[in-house]
Formats: C-alpha cells, sequence, structure tokens
C-alpha cells in the first residue's frame, strides 16, 4: 500500500458519496507523510472536506471519513490550505508574466480579482521566500546535528508561526528529509513519554535515534530577526598535572579509605567550594581521571596536592592503557569524558578572574537530600512480617487518603488529569512493592572514619548515643545490617566531614566489610533507628569475612583465556557474560530461599556467588567456576524447582513473556468493546485491544530488512499481568502480606479510573472571557513562556536519558529490580544536570507556571477552555494546581487520615512528624484525634 493518501475522481451522482480509497494512516505530526505539493491532490482533499461540512458533518466526523484523528484532519486540512495558496500564487506569477490581466487570472483560477492582486503583492513573495530560507537554514543546521527537535514550541523559538513551520517542514520532506515522531521515556519515569518530532534524513530509523539521543537538539541560534550563536553544552574540561597526585596503595592503608581523593586545604584550584565533601571527577592529564568521594586531607606528602586512596596493590601503574591502573582511562566524548552525568562550576583566583573547576561535581548534599522515601521489599522481606504489614498499611493509607482529596477537587479538568495519573502510581506502587519510610529514615554517602570503634557511627542528623541501622543495596541479608551507636563526638569525623554534615556519616573499614564490601566512592546507605521498632539483624557471617578476602585471587580467570565481557558468546571475545541478568538472577533466588526458610550456610553460598558475579567483570573473575563450587543449580532446584524466580517477592517486577502490542480503550462509548470487556472498564479496569500494528523484520548482522513483516509485541510486568496477585504467590505468610497490598493497590488504581471516566469537563463561559480579560492575557504570557521553553525542556530530556544508558551500559546491575530506587536517584540526577546544560550552565529550575487566585478565579468561571487548561497543568507545579482546586472550607481529618495519623504515631513518627504530613498543625491533630475516640 502507498504511503501516500490518494483520492480517487468522486462520483456527483452517487448519493453515498465517499472516498473510495486512501493510503495508511502514517503521519509525520501534523500532516499525513506523502503530502508534498500536488495542487489536485490538495484540491480534492478540500473540495471533499467543504462538501462533508456543508452537510452539517462535525471535524470529528470529516476525520473519520479520512482515517484521520480529529488533530491530524485539522492539520492536514491547514496544510493544504496553505499548499494550495501557494500554488496558486506561483501560477499567478506565471500568467502575469505571460501578460495576462489579473482579471483574466481570476477568471482561471476561480478567485475574485482583490484575491488575484493580494497574490501578486511582493510581500507575499518575501513569504514564499522566507519560508524557502528557513527550510535552508534548517537544512544547514542538519549539517552540524542531524537530528533536530522541531515539536511543540520550536515554531515561537524560531520566531514563525505554526502554518509557516508546516510548509518549511512539508518543503523539507520534498528534499528527503523525514519528519520522525519518537517517544521519548522520561527519565524519571521511564513509563511516561515525552513526544517529540525528529527533523532527520528519510534513512534514519527509530533505533538510530535511540542510540544517538545525546545528539537530539532544537534549532537553537536559529532566529531569523537576528540569528544568535550555538549554544555549547559544556566548557572545555579542564585537567589537572599527575604529578601533583600520590596514590596510596592497599599495603599503605589505601584499601581502608578506598575511592576517597584527599585535597590539600587552601590550594585556589582545589577548593571544593564550600563544601566538606562531594562525589567527584577530576580530570588528569587529558587523558584520565578520578572518581571517587572528595574530601580534604591534613596529612600530605610535600609537593602533592592530591592522594588517592585505593584497594589496588603496590606496582599498579597509576597511568597507562587498558583496564590494570589506578586511574580510569577518560572517555571518547568531549561533553562527558567521564560517562557519568556531572556539574562544572567556576571558581575565582587571587586576582578575581574566574575559572572554571578541574572538580566536576556528580553528588553533593543537595543532590543527596530527599533520597529514600520508601522501603524496598528487597529489605522489608526479609524482616518479621508484622513489620512488614505495618509499614504497607501506612503506604496504602498514604494513598488512599491522596485519593479522597482528589475526589474532592472542583475543577473537573484537573481532577481528571490528576485521577489519571494517581492510577498510574496505584498501579506502579502494586508492581514495585514499596512500604512506607521508618520514622527519621534517611539516605546517606559514607565516608571513612578508621578511629571508630566496630560498633559506632558519625551521624550528625542523629542524637548522639542513639541506635542505628545501616542498609546498604543489594541487600543480601539481616546479616549485613550493622546495629550501632551514634558517637558525634570523634575528632577525625569532626575534622573531616563536619558536625553539620547533612548526607553524609562516617563507619570504620570492618562496617564498611559488613555492607556487602562497600567502598567510598559515592555508595549510599539507608540510615533508621531502632527505637521502637522490630528491626531484626545478625552477626556478620564468619565465611563471608573471609571469602570477602580471597575470592578475587581464588576465582581469577587464567590469563591465557579471553576476559570475562558480555560481548560474544563464541569464545573469542568474551564468555557471555551478562552481569545484570547475572546478578538479577542471584538476587532473586537469595530473595526466594529468605523467604522459603534457607539455611544460613545456604544463604551464604549464595552470598558467596554473588559477590564474584559483581566484580567478575571489574575483576576478570571465573564466575561460571564458582557457579559450580557455591552449588547454584542444587539451591535452585531446591527454592526455585530449577527455574528462576519463585515467589512473589522476586516475581513482581519480572517480564512476563511478550504479548501483543495493546492500546488502552479512552472512549466509553467504543463500539469495539464486547460486553465482557465493557463491564470491566465501567468497573475501573484498563481494557485494552490488540492494536495490529506490524514493523518490519531487520538482520541483526547486516542491519538490511528482510522484507517480513512481524506482529508488534511488549513486555509488561508479571504484576501487572496478573489480576490477582495471589497467583505469583507460593503461600508464605510473607507473600500474602505483599500479595493483598498489591491487590488494594490495583482495586484503589480502578476506583481512580472509574472516579475519573464519572469526571465531565471544564465548561467555557464567552462571558468569563470578557469579565477576566485582564487575568486571560496573564495566563496566556505565562502559557506562551513555557511553551517556549518546551524545546529545552525535551533536548535535557534526551540528554539525560542518553546519560542514564551510559551509566546502565557501565553497570547492568542498574536495571535489576533491586537498584531500582538507586536508577531513580540517577535518572533525577541525570534530567537536572541536563537542564543545567541546555541552559547555558544555569543552575537553575525548569520553569513553572504560578497562578494568581485572581487568575485560578477566571479559570473556574469558564475563562479558557478545557483543552488549553490541561496544557496549563503539563507546565505548572501539579500540587500547587492541587491546592488551588481544593475546596477552600475546613472539613476536618477525614476517617482515612486519622488512621492514617494513628498508624504513623504507633510506628514511632513524632506528633508533629505527622500534623506536617498532613498539612495541619500540631494542636489541630490533636483535637481531631480527641474527637474521633
Amino acid at each position: 500500500m502507498s504511503d501516500q493518501i490518494e483520492i480517487q475522481e468522486i462520483d456527483h451522482k452517487d448519493d453515498e458519496n465517499v472516498i473510495k480509497h486512501y493510503g495508511t494512516p502514517r503521519h509525520s505530526g501534523r500532516y499525513p507523510w506523502g503530502s508534498g505539493k500536488n495542487p489536485q491532490r490538495n484540491k480534492n482533499f478540500l473540495q471533499r472536506a467543504d462538501e462533508l461540512k456543508a452537510q452539517k458533518m462535525s471535524d470529528k466526523e470529516i476525520a473519520e471519513v479520512f482515517g484521520m484523528s480529529t488533530g491530524q484532519y485539522r492539520s492536514a486540512r491547514k496544510v493544504y490550505k496553505y499548499e494550495k495558496q501557494m500554488d496558486d500564487q506561483l501560477q499567478a506569477y506565471k500568467l502575469r508574466e505571460k501578460g495576462w490581466s489579473n482579471v483574466a487570472i481570476a477568471e482561471k483560477l476561480g478567485v475574485s480579482e482583490g484575491t488575484v492582486r493580494n497574490m501578486l503583492d511582493p510581500n507575499k513573495k518575501k513569504q514564499e521566500n522566507r519560508i524557502t530560507t528557513i527550510a535552508n537554514e534548517l537544512e544547514n543546521k542538519l549539517k552540524e546535528h542531524p537530528y533536530l527537535d522541531v515539536g511543540e514550541g520550536v515554531n515561537r523559538q524560531l520566531g514563525v508561526s505554526e502554518q509557516y513551520m508546516d510548509a518549511v517542514l512539508m518543503t523539507l520532506e520534498d528534499r528527503g528529509y523525514q519528519v520522525l515522531p519518537y517517544r521519548l521515556p522520561q527519565a524519571t519515569n521511564p513509563k511516561q513519554f515525552t513526544n517529540m518530532r525528529i527533523l532527520c534524513k528519510d534513512d534514519v530509523t527509530r533505533e538510530e535515534i535511540s542510540e544517538n539521543l545525546e545528539k537530539v537538539t532544537s534549532p537553537e541560534g536559529l532566529y531569523f530577526e537576528n540569528n544568535g550563536d550555538i549554544v555549547r553544552h559544556n566548557k572545555p574540561i579542564p585537567s589537572i598535572d599527575s604529578k601533583r597526585i600520590a596514590v596510596k596503595y592497599a599495603e599503605e592503608g589505601g584499601a581502608d579509605k578506598d575511592g576517597v581523593i584527599e585535597i590539600r586545604p587552601g590550594v585556589e584550584d582545589l577548593s571544593l567550594g564550600g563544601r566538606n565533601y562531594a562525589q567527584v571527577r577530576i580530570g588528569v592529564d587529558g587523558t584520565h581521571y578520578l572518581k571517587g568521594m572528595a574530601v580534604y586531607g591534613y596529612d600530605m606528602p610535600p609537593g602533592i596536592d592530591i592522594v588517592f586512596n585505593t584497594s589496588k596493590h603496590e606496582g599498579t601503574p597509576m597511568l597507562g592503557k587498558g583496564d590494570s591502573t589506578v586511574l580510569k582511562q577518560m572517555k571518547d566524548d568531549a561533553q562527558n569524558p567521564f560517562g557519568a552525568a556531572f556539574r562544572q562550576w567556576d571558581y575565582p583566583d587571587a586576582d578575581g578572574n574566574m575559572h572554571t573547576s578541574p572538580i566536576n561535581i556528580v553528588n553533593d548534599d543537595e543532590d543527596w537530600e530527599g533520597w529514600k522515601k520508601n522501603l524496598s521489599s528487597q529489605f522489608l522481606s526479609k524482616q518479621p512480617v508484622a513489620l512488614a504489614k505495618r509499614q504497607l498499611d501506612l503506604k496504602y493509607s498514604e494513598m488512599a487518603d491522596e485519593f479522597n482529596e482528589l475526589k474532592n477537587l472542583n475543577n473537573p479538568t484537573i481532577k481528571r488529569e490528576l485521577l489519571e495519573e494517581f492510577s498510574d502510581n496505584c498501579d506502579s506502587a502494586a508492581e514495585h512493592l514499596k512500604a512506607a519510610a521508618l520514622p527519621r529514615q534517611g539516605s546517606f554517602a559514607i565516608l571513612p572514619v578508621n578511629s571508630l570503634k566496630d560498633n559506632e557511627v558519625f551521624a550528625p542528623r542523629y542524637e548522639n548515643g542513639e541506635e542505628v541501622i545501616l542498609v546498604r543495596h543489594p541487600h543480601a541479608g539481616t546479616f549485613e545490617i550493622p546495629r550501632l551507636k551514634v558517637n558525634n563526638k570523634n575528632q577525625e569525623a569532626l575534622e573531616v566531614i563536619g558536625n553539620e554534615a547533612a548526607h553524609a556519616i562516617g563507619i570504620n573499614s570492618t562496617v564498611a566489610k559488613q555492607l556487602s564490601g562497600a567502598d567510598y566512592d559515592g555508595d549510599t546507605v539507608l540510615v533508621i533507628p531502632t527505637k521502637g521498632q522490630n528491626i531484626t539483624t545478625d552477626r556478620p557471617l564468619k565465611g563471608l569475612q573471609e571469602f570477602t578476602e580471597t575470592f578475587g585471587d581464588t576465582y581469577a580467570r587464567d590469563p591465557e583465556l579471553k576476559r570475562c565481557t558480555g560481548k560474544s558468546r563464541d569464545g573469542m571475545t568474551g564468555d557471555g557474560f551478562n552481569k545484570g541478568m547475572q546478578m538479577g538472577m542471584v538476587s532473586n533466588l537469595i530473595t526466594d530461599m529468605t523467604i522459603k526458610g534457607a539455611t544460613l550456610p545456604e544463604i551464604e553460598r549464595a552470598v558467596k556467588h554473588s559477590m564474584v558475579v559483581i566484580d567478575a567483570e571489574k575483576h576478570n573473575l571465573d564466575w561460571q567456576r564458582s557457579e559450580i563450587d557455591q552449588g547454584i543449580a542444587d539451591l535452585r532446584e531446591k527454592y526455585q524447582n530449577g527455574g528462576g524466580a519463585s515467589t512473589l517477592i522476586s516475581k513482581a517486577k519480572g517480564q512476563h513473556a511478550p504479548i501483543l502490542e495493546r492500546k488502552e480503550y479512552y472512549s466509553k462509548n467504543d463500539s469495539r468493546m464486547t460486553d465482557e470487556e465493557r463491564e470491566r472498564f465501567e468497573n475501573g479496569e484498563r481494557v485494552y485491544y490488540n492494536s495490529g500494528r506490524k514493523y518490519p523484520e531487520k538482520n541483526k548482522k547486516t542491519g538490511e530488512y528482510t522484507g517480513k513483516w512481524l506482529d508488534a509485541t511488549e513486555t509488561i510486568s508479571n504484576m501487572a499481568f496478573e489480576k490477582d496477585a495471589r497467583n505469583l504467590s507460593t503461600g508464605t505468610y510473607m507473600e500474602e502480606v505483599y500479595a493483598a497490598h498489591a491487590n488494594r493497590m490495583k482495586a484503589l488504581a480502578n476506583e481512580a479510573r472509574k472516579e475519573m471516566r464519572a469526571t465531565g469537563n471544564l465548561k467555557r463561559n464567552k462571558n468569563a472571557e470578557k469579565a477576566y480579560a485582564e487575568e486571560l492575557t496573564s495566563i496566556n504570557e505565562k502559557y506562551l513562556k513555557a511553551e517556549l521553553e518546551a524545546p529545552k525542556e525535551r533536548q535535557a530530556q534526551a540528554i539525560a536519558r542518553s546519560n542514564i544508558n551510559a551509566r546502565i551500559a557501565a553497570d547492568p546491575t542498574l536495571k535489576d529490580k533491586d537498584n531500582a530506587g538507586k536508577l531513580k536517584k540517577i535518572s533525577q540526577k541525570a534530567v537536572n544536570d541536563a537542564r543545567d546544560i541546555v541552559n547555558g550552565g544555569e543552575h537553575k529550575k525548569r520553569y513553572r507556571i504560578t497562578l494568581t487566585d485572581k487568575e485560578w478565579e477566571a479559570i473556574q468561571a469558564g475563562a479558557i477552555s478545557d483543552t488549553r487548561l490541561r496544557k496549563i497543568i503539563q507546565y505548572s507545579d501539579k500540587n500547587e494546581i492541587k491546592k488551588l482546586a481544593m475546596p477552600r472550607e475546613n472539613r476536618g481529618l477525614t476517617s482515612t487520615q486519622r488512621s492514617r495519623a494513628r498508624l504513623l504515631l504507633d510506628s514511632g513518627h513524632t506528633l508533629s512528624e505527622v500534623a506536617e504530613s498532613l498539612g495541619i498543625s500540631t494542636s489541630t491533630l490533636t483535637k481531631e484525634l480527641k474527637s474521633s475516640t
């Protein structure tokens, strides 16, 4: 079938006038693909559309006749009309050059003489020339940047109307380019997408775009009144001289501070800028870099400004090619030689001149703020059932409370938008099995303080003398949880970390080893106070402590063999090792063994194997021999029936077998639903049908298409596939607790969708438009500003996604379900840093629309449309929007809120903490709780 929309001649004698044939509804955004200039086609399309309009058909009904959505039809009509005007104008010029009068030209074209005069106006010719000029400039831009974002807001960035933009893109399509729709998974929520339209060569595929997201950019600098300069992503990255660096090897005590970068205080270019610590990357000699936690050091050799601590042995060269060096080699990427998102900053010299610091910040207190607001199933499922149930009940209570708030919203548009988002969050909560946080828990970077005792921790955010536990992910068992007393008077810690450290704690090397061998290059732990909590911990397993010291030598691969890599399974370039897959398998095994009551010696075997797997690629270890030595196959047979994940906890986020690609029914009047599907739909379920989409098969080796067409499939999680979470359970008490929680979260999602579908639309009020004209102008100005920044946000999302992909490629275990929290932190930071990049290095937040009370009053009165309000929500802080839409009268606490308050108080939260979480005063909370007893 042709890609072009082909309209056959219409028989006007036929009362059932229809378009006899049209091609595939493939579109490049606003208009059909292949809609190059064709005067007859344009004429037929517009003629048929006008005829249908004359029959009192709505745009939606006409769109259905053409096989388009309403938006696609309106865009196509606009473009076809513009094309016809351009074609008529060209004919008018040609006829005028032949000596035809305006009257004769008007008669020939079927228009008025005044229209012809307008066509021949020199300014009109300038418009056509301007389209060509813009197209030429974009084409030149494509030579530098092969993937240009031309989506929403870019036309404003260029200073042209949407109509001009459509014509420009159509001109470029005629030159052999395409506008490729691309759905970019959002960096911080991959299940939500940013819709992009990318201008590129016509042979570019979506796969190619996915591999080059960092190269997707909007055509910044092209302002046709005054062309601007191209914004440079990052400043050149300075390096320091390797002669200023000393390495402290394992034999010298470096292993006890592995990953710590000690910096001489008072050195101008090595200042941490008011920080006492930060996770950093520092370029060295333009070829290598330091990676770790930077702190000030107070025992530096003469002539040395940096001491780098490592667990590598004496004799390992500091610099050189390959993997056997202390420092890492820079990647061949001028914009990101470190393979991680980082933030540059400037410092003043003695004369006040600004210079770019060689210290690039990866994480500091600002980045660590707010981490770990939930408890993972990996930790909680290994604790007493009562503790898990209590924290899951709190999580459900929190979500149910939010649902009750949303039901009370008094603006239908906002209510629908937020209920849809809420239902997705409920489904996600069912899949990820996150529980509410314990009182005062927080995430902290670890730093070495070896003068601390084995049962002590330096933690300035906690009370001196109180007891806390530390949890590091991945987390194998209760024997990896140190139980420590806070000592905030340690002098070494006060000097290195400081008593005002917001997100760093100090531990000694013995504690670090219990934390599954943590090091100090940026590793973080969860700190949880134990008072009032029933948290189980165990002594470190002696066998693991001994194994930690020796497994690197025990499982070192024969140097004659190829390195342990995942590049190939043919034995020539690697042994087929897939770190992410192997870590996922052994992590699931440990979880299933714990839930099913395995003995400590059995769990020890599995944990030993996990330690080899974690370091296999980095240190070239024989992971296959470890699997045999530890009897992993026997453990899988005993606790997983010889297969993979077997309990609900390990299976929930696992991928279900691929199914045909689905699409949700959004319309309750969809005639394609069966009676059974309609009943499920009305009960709030997501109801899907197979999309029927197909895609061309490609030869993986040659990259060429085979000529076959395959059904489009998708993968979903096991939890998303199962209606009843108990189908994933083997019947243990812990699994049943989690199954009940998942089912009630799914039910809450369905209730939210039912409420959403029953909510009407915002009614437009013409009188309100006049009464609130001033407010309407202000709202539109804010919206236009936000829309203008939309291309920058899409570019930031693309850069962030590229950086995230690079991090995952370097460490595949980030895709493991147990590292979901870590990946989320990395993703949020990548977005923040990418926003800095596209804003020319400015460290600022994304622009958000803020509405005044009067502007909100205008919205409530119907001064703007439902469609415009949805777009305003898109560019606003949804929490602020929700506050505006809540009823103003004080209704007191709901029964759900009171229940949640009691649960929080029973779990150890203070009265002030509970009041803050509910957004009320402590006196009000006390009064509410007393009145309900």
